[in-house]
């Protein structure tokens, strides 16, 4: 049942076992989805999906597969625009005592009879114990005295499943996305692993001791605290600008304030290129001629200790990179801008490259030459959330 489903699932990223495909499939045996496609949802969601990252994928694939069923049946609709009547509890509190009274039902029979009222009911109601409608001793509806029965409208109403899948809610936990400012702040916390605790006293809340000791004691609150810890982190970042990284420039602020906003860091230098890194770097993101420093200038100041992260499309044309004359912008002091990067990798052992366009593993085409090339240079990742993440991972590793 549901293959093409468990295909489109597949297709769509989400890592889904056999094991919980038949988890589901025996869910629906037990008739726990009570033919409720708002129900089917959830629990399918809720037994098939392991991380909150992979929420938006699912409602993709959801509301690709179930495209052709209808999210709401129209006497349903109907129903929800007359229920919108907050002026009318007024009506309600004068005819408390009149509809002061429960039924006592069932479940299924009060599940019946609601549709058997959805498909009778042509007209607005309010008051009344029968038809769906505001106040009253209906058993549906809404701000009504019936103690026993099913809300419709008002404080949320009824959700659908489309209505809760289209919200694309969770699109923020997505990691394949395109950073933004809080996960770079998030991703770059990390980098706290280098820094060392100062022989001092512990004055510094420890969150993690204070978690554990907590759960330990069955919730009874002891705080935990740990020595500060010393920034001992240095950080040389390289930004590519102009041409073909303008759509990026949003983004590249966003991890240009993220960096010189946080507090784990040593020291942080920023310099910037255009297309390729050749004999000078740029003071500012403009790369005007003129306002420069020499590489070298880069390599005497800042020791080998500096992590290095580039953030750059490598788009350049192949020429730019390998032809010792390919910087039309300014001298190449006899070296090709490979031969530049060659030198930036020896001179620092942590290097990555991060590429809002990365195409990994597909089939190089020509156009693609020097990205093939920077890519075997450096560690290069794309610039999103997965790719971030194991760039700072190979910063931290100590070999």
């Amino acid at each position: 049942m549901f293959l093409d489903f468990f295909d489109t699932l597949k297709r769509k990223g989400i890592d889904v076992s056999m094991t919980e495909w038949l988890t589901l499939m025996d869910a629906l045996d037990k008739g726990l989805i009570e033919s409720s496609f708002t129900k089917f949802y959830y629990v399918s969601r809720m037994i098939l999906v392991k991380s909150e990252s992979d929420y938006d994928k699912f409602d993709m694939a959801f509301s690709e597969y179930f495209k052709d069923v209808k999210s709401e049946d129209a006497a349903l609709k109907r129903v929800l625009e007359w229920l919108d009547k907050g002026d009318q509890m007024e009506f309600d509190k004068q005819n408390q005592q009149m509809y002061s009274f429960s039924q006592t039902r069932n479940s299924d029979e009060v599940k019946r009879l609601f549709r058997e009222r959805l498909a009778e009911q042509n007209s607005e109601h309010n008051g009344g114990n029968h038809w769906i409608g505001t106040a009253g001793g209906s058993a549906f509806g809404h701000h009504g005295r019936n103690l026993g029965g099913i809300r419709v409208g008002e404080f949320g109403g009824m959700q659908s499943a489309f209505q809760v899948m289209g919200a694309h809610k969770y699109q923020d936990f997505r990691n394949d996305r395109v950073l933004n400012y809080r996960q770079f702040q998030v991703a770059f916390r990390r980098l706290r692993q280098y820094s060392s605790r100062l022989d001092v006293p512990k004055t510094e809340l420890d969150i993690d001791g204070t978690i554990d000791k907590t759960c330990e004691n069955g919730g009874y609150l002891q705080l935990e605290f740990d020595r500060p810890r010393k920034n001992t982190v240095k950080l040389l970042l390289l930004f590519d600008c102009g041409g073909t990284m303008i759509p990026f420039m949003e983004l590249c602020n966003e991890l240009f304030q993220a960096v010189h906003k946080a507090n784990h860091f040593k020291d942080v230098q920023t310099y910037y290129f255009h297309n390729c890194i050749y004999s000078k770097v740029y003071k500012t993101a403009e790369c005007e001629i003129g306002e420069w420093v020499d590489l070298d200038y880069l390599f005497r100041h800042y020791d080998k200790d500096y992590k290095v992260i580039i953030v750059g499309d490598a788009q350049m044309a192949p020429e730019e990179l390998l032809d010792k004359n390919g910087n039309y912008r300014g001298p190449n002091d006899g070296l090709s801008g490979y031969e530049w990067c060659q030198l930036l990798t020896q001179k620092y052992k942590k290097c990555v490259w991060l590429n809002p366009r990365y195409h990994g593993e597909l089939t190089r085409m020509h156009w693609m030459e020097s990205e093939d090339k920077l890519a075997k240079l450096f560690h290069m990742y794309l610039l999103s959330v997965d790719g971030l993440k194991d760039a700072i991972t190979y910063l931290l590793k100590t070999k």
